[in-house]
């Protein structure tokens, strides 16, 4: 899954949330994540939008687009 499959991208007080351009609909738990569990809501609303997924720069975390749909 790439970028041009992402419609949206939006991030909730416990974790971030993803849709696709066909509907689908999957999050991740900032639990799941000890750099985004401990980052502070400012740091978890600054990312980038990669090619392949999100990366948080100030944590140094990053999340791959088809991780949210891998279980």
């Amino acid at each position: 899954m790439n970028k041009e499959s992402i419609a949206k991208i939006w991030v909730t007080a416990d974790a971030v949330w993803i849709r696709t351009t066909d509907g689908r609909e999957a999050s991740e738990l900032f639990s799941n994540y000890v750099r985004l569990q401990k980052a502070t809501d400012e740091q978890r609303g600054n990312y980038r939008v990669s090619h392949f997924g999100i990366h948080w720069p100030e944590i140094d975390e990053d999340l791959s687009f088809d991780g949210f749909f891998a279980r």
